[in-house]
């Protein structure tokens, strides 16, 4: 008997796999999902509750009040931003409208799972470029770019390695792609970042008619569980991706929560300058045990374990597990043998400062 057959794209995909929760629920250190060290503003909070006091109308139809609150924080056009159930909906709407069957899809090989994903949920090629050092190669990604590519994704910072490209790494990039293959830089972390030879994007996506940023409220301001991104590009992609966007797709006490986090910069910037204070002391202290840590500019690390010994990466995930501290297994970007590890705060870093010594000391 005949049944229904998905499209060949999408049985290529590997589901996203977040972590484990602890058996029971009951979480002591939750550190795997990169999520803030502090929860959301009270300001933020209050917004919310405030916009959920009648649930029965429609939100905004564009999400248009928290498109112009974002102008006005970056000095943008409006009309050049969009908004998003999280940034993983405006990455599958780039996909959706620029990338099909016999197209590619390129980014880094060590880059967000929801590249490949969001490439064969289109029918199109996902094409991995090879890193150094656990960083964006820029010339691996030129010499993959080929008539089929249709769009780059590239995340910056990168999740999970936590490395950066550099400004003029990232203008050269740009300078060597075709016209006609859309560059996305996927800056989720941006907030984070204290280089001065970063830039998240807007400046490329100011002057560029092929540049997409994406950005989102899951991180620094501390508002995963709404699910708001956001975008901004040249006005001819933007309209493409309202057209295929969703009505109402951002919910009303989403839309106040993300305006009222936005204006509370001393919160965000206590979140910023309290992940540049930790994570160099939390990765000292791993590296005074002799792990490896990989040099990070966002708000997690993943840390080394040597594959040939009992003390490997498996053994140390699940000990510090069953003592209620989830990190997050990165086999999936091809790191089999790293853990990650988000910035909590100082009080939780300690203890899995400690956990982890115990492990490395303890005799099996």
């Amino acid at each position: 008997m005949a049944r229904p057959q998905a499209k060949e794209g999408v049985l290529r995909v590997t589901p996203y796999a977040g972590s484990e929760a602890k058996p029971g629920g009951g979480q002591l250190i939750n550190i795997s999902s990169n999520e803030s060290a502090f929860g959301a503003s009270a300001a933020a909070q209050q917004a919310f509750i405030d916009a959920a006091t009648d649930l029965r109308r429609y939100p905004e139809i564009d999400a248009r009040s928290l498109r112009h609150a974002l102008a006005a924080h970056y000095d943008l056009e409006p009309e050049r931003v969009i908004c998003g159930t999280g940034s993983d909906q405006i990455i599958d709407l780039l996909a959706l409208a620029y990338a099909g069957v016999g197209d590619e899809v390129l980014y880094s090989a060590h880059g967000f799972q929801m590249y490949p994903i969001a490439a064969h949920a289109v029918g199109a090629m996902p094409v991995a470029a090879p890193e150094v050092d656990l960083t964006t190669d820029v010339d691996a990604l030129l010499d993959k770019v080929g008539e089929r590519t249709r769009i780059l994704f590239l995340a910056n910072p990168n999740n999970p390695t936590g490395t950066f490209v550099s400004r003029a790494e990232l203008a050269r990039l740009h300078a060597g792609l075709p016209g006609d293959v859309v560059l996305v830089i996927d800056a989720a972390y941006a907030e984070y970042v204290t280089h001065a030879d970063y830039e998240p994007g807007i400046e490329l996506a100011r002057a560029h008619d092929n540049v997409v940023m994406t950005r989102t409220f899951s991180k620094i301001y501390a508002l995963a569980s709404l699910r708001v991104g956001w975008a901004y590009g040249p006005s001819e992609i933007i309209d493409i991706l309202d057209r295929i966007r969703p009505p109402f797709n951002v919910n009303a006490p989403a839309i106040a929560g993300a305006i009222a986090a936005l204006e509370d910069r001393t919160h965000t910037e206590t979140a910023r300058r309290h992940n540049a204070e930790v994570m160099p002391w939390f990765t000292g202290e791993v590296e005074a045990m002799g792990l490896t840590v990989n040099p990070s500019v966002a708000n997690f690390v993943i840390i080394h374990f040597d594959p040939e010994t009992p003390k490997n990466a498996a053994a140390a995930y699940q000990y510090l597990f069953d003592r209620g501290i989830v990190t997050r297994r990165v086999g999936g970007y091809g790191l089999p043998d790293w853990v990650r590890m988000s910035i909590g705060t100082r009080a939780e870093m300690t203890i899995v400062r400690d956990t982890l010594k115990e492990f490395l000391e303890k005799n099996d």
